[in-house]
């Protein structure tokens, strides 16, 4: 329990339907690639996308009014939503288009960008307003529609990513739920993925000029980020878990952002989590970015793997680079 004696717990638990899917077959027909190729290599067998004429705030929307529900709350209750991502319909934000969408009239609401950390940085932010008493009831939206963004000629970028939705109502509580947490930043390896700003000078009179232009597909250096995701992501779990009293035997599940299914091996070895310990939709989904956490967590919710009380070790991880742990409590 903080100083103030107040807490937070996460109450509900959403996501998006996306009814557009493209397996590894229907991928090899454009590039060079096949089914054993990428699944071998990543884990995905299928990604969903948002299909023509859709957007970003509508299947936010139904991620959020999935977790309103399970809330018991009603969109009139909320006081804040928060919505993390890196791809939204309007660059001055889309938060406010959502909370339209829902009919949420008392919450204030704001984008965020950290990428794939998104969501674990979200949480954070999230908790602190809760906990110095500005807010009782939040709703935290994982979102990214990545399809936009893609190079589909570039395959050892397109085999990865997806769109997708998921969200969380965190609501104050007598106990906090929110165990323990660390974040972390490097921009010197900003480099290693990007989805950058190229720009075109514009002469707008004689002797004045701006750069006008547009943003580029997604480029990654594939090796640096799992070389830095298998270094610093067992490393700061284990800070959070220190933050949080706990040992890693007493985590009940491990929710990586879902990147690469070696990755999560990779970083469930290091910590000695067994393998029926680790949530992974990756063969479904692929990397949805801020939306992957919130996805697999609702899912495995919903299947009834994840019940009250369960202890999470969560991490996100990506561009920035950013990277950051939560350990939490599910339920109230």
């Amino acid at each position: 329990m903080n100083q103030l004696g107040l807490g937070i717990a996460i109450t509900g638990s959403g996501s998006a339907t996306l009814d557009v899917t493209l397996d590894n077959h229907q991928l090899s027909q454009i590039v060079e690639t096949s089914d054993e190729w990428i699944t071998s290599r990543t884990g995905i067998r299928e990604r969903h996308l948002v299909g023509e004429g859709g957007n970003l705030s509508a299947i936010a929307a139904m991620a959020a009014r999935e977790a309103i529900a399970m809330a018991g709350v009603a969109p009139e209750d909320l006081d804040l939503i928060i919505l993390a991502t890196s791809t939204p319909d309007d660059l001055f934000g889309t938060a406010c288009q959502i909370q339209t969408l829902l009919g949420a009239p008392q919450a204030v609401a704001f984008d965020m960008t950290a990428a794939c950390s998104g969501f674990v940085f979200g949480l954070v932010t999230a908790a602190q307003f809760i906990r110095t008493g500005v807010y009782q009831t939040v709703l935290l939206i994982g979102a990214d529609v990545l399809s936009r963004w893609v190079d589909w000629s570039d395959r050892s970028t397109c085999v990865l990513f997806g769109d997708g939705a998921g969200a969380v109502v965190m609501q104050a509580n007598e106990s906090d739920r929110l165990l323990g947490f660390e974040l972390r930043s490097d921009g010197t390896l900003n480099h290693c993925l990007q989805l950058a700003h190229k720009a075109q000078p514009k002469e707008i009179v004689k002797g004045v000029s701006v750069g006008q232009g547009n943003f580029q597909p997604i480029t990654m250096n594939g090796k640096e980020i799992y070389r830095f995701a298998v270094q610093k992501v067992p490393e700061v779990i284990e800070k959070a878990l220190f933050r949080a009293n706990l040992s890693v035997e007493e985590i009940d599940w491990l929710l990586l952002h879902q990147a690469n299914q070696r990755i999560l091996d990779a970083v469930a070895q290091r910590l000695n989590i067994p393998a029926q310990k680790v949530l992974s939709n990756l063969a479904k989904h692929g990397n949805t970015s801020a939306a992957s956490i919130p996805l697999a967590l609702d899912e495995a919710v919903r299947q009834g793997k994840v019940k009250s009380g369960d202890i999470i070790a969560s991490c996100g991880f990506g561009a920035g680079l950013t990277w950051g742990a939560a350990i939490f409590q599910w339920g109230r």
